[in-house]
């Protein structure tokens, strides 16, 4: 009953529980501030800093919770809001609303055949039996394909007044990848990362059905918008300087304008004038996945004294 009462006045934020999205979730909180200790059998801790509560829950139920309006604020994958969205369609009041992609968990959720077999294409599963855990994605996916192949006629309906479909899907909770080779399934509908799951399995990707990220999401109606806000603005500076780094260096004013073509920063580069008559000085935010070449270009150009530094937070337009 304490646990109850002290959530009232508090934003409540899902936050996958276990799985893929998890650590990285944590380390999000982690650079945004949001102080909190987790007791091991407690899927709910309170945050120390601001009125919010953590519900650690499995990352396919948090859409069905902040649509609900049951949960303001959640983590999860595109992949599972999109699965939910299929038998919960968004409404003016109901589902939920994408604040940021938070640039993390980027996977696909694609269609894998046997790598030696005679499927090669969608179209060669419709009628056989497919595995996935995205029942309803997998469903709606083959529905469409059964429906525009040319001169398909299924006059046969179900009880929800839908044409039944002619492919089987099946349901697997984990290992999905093991399904064809177990001879459960001829294909398979899972999510792919780097796709060495999927090739160890002997298996080959052979269409998309979503491309997938985590997401910052709140419901249409958050208690607490301001907090919203807030949370939003933190991780927002969190994914920043996970992206930058700050880059600084010297040069003759006759090459600066080369030097801000290979380092225009993230709106515009910061320039100070030296004591040295002819050089200044430039700051500029630069992506970490591209600094070494903008080093290698910045010394091509004259630069010097180039230096490199991590950004632990920001706030930038």
């Amino acid at each position: 009953m304490d646990l109850v009462n002290s959530l009232n006045d508090r934003l409540l934020f899902a936050v996958p529980k276990k799985g893929r999205l998890h650590e990285a979730c944590l380390d999000l909180l982690h650079g945004s501030d949001i102080q909190f200790h987790r007791h091991s059998r407690l899927d709910i801790a309170l945050v120390k800093n601001l009125p919010i509560a953590l519900v650690f829950l499995p990352a396919a139920d948090i859409p069905t919770f902040v649509g609900e309006g049951r949960v303001d604020l959640g983590i999860t994958g595109r992949d599972q809001v999109a699965e939910h969205e299929v038998v919960a369609p968004p409404t003016q009041t109901t589902g939920v609303e994408e604040i940021l992609d938070l640039d993390f968990g980027r996977c696909n959720l694609m269609v894998q055949v046997p790598q030696k077999g005679e499927l090669n294409t969608p179209e060669d599963l419709i009628g056989k039996n497919v595995v996935t855990s995205f029942t309803n994605l997998t469903e709606q996916y083959f529905r469409a394909l059964e429906n525009n192949r040319e001169g398909n006629v299924n006059s046969n309906v179900n009880g929800n007044g839908k044409a039944k479909l002619q492919t089987t899907i099946k349901y697997v909770g984990g290992s999905v990848e093991a399904a064809c080779a177990l001879g459960v399934a001829d294909g398979i509908v899972d999510l792919v990362e780097s796709g060495e799951t999927m090739r160890a399995a002997g298996l080959k990707a052979i269409s998309t059905v979503v491309e997938s990220t985590a997401i910052l999401i709140k419901s249409k109606s958050p208690s607490h918008p301001e907090l919203v806000d807030l949370i939003a603005s933190r991780i927002s500076g969190v994914i920043t300087a996970q992206k930058y780094v700050l880059c600084t260096y010297n040069i003759e004013r006759p090459k600066l304008e080369a030097a801000c073509n290979i380092t225009p920063g993230k709106r515009a580069p910061t320039i100070n004038s030296l004591e040295e008559e002819g050089w200044v000085a430039v700051s500029a935010m630069v992506e970490r996945k591209r600094i070494a070449v903008a080093m290698d270009d910045l010394t091509a150009v004259g630069a010097c004294d180039i230096l490199v530094m991590k950004i632990d937070n920001s706030r930038t337009g």
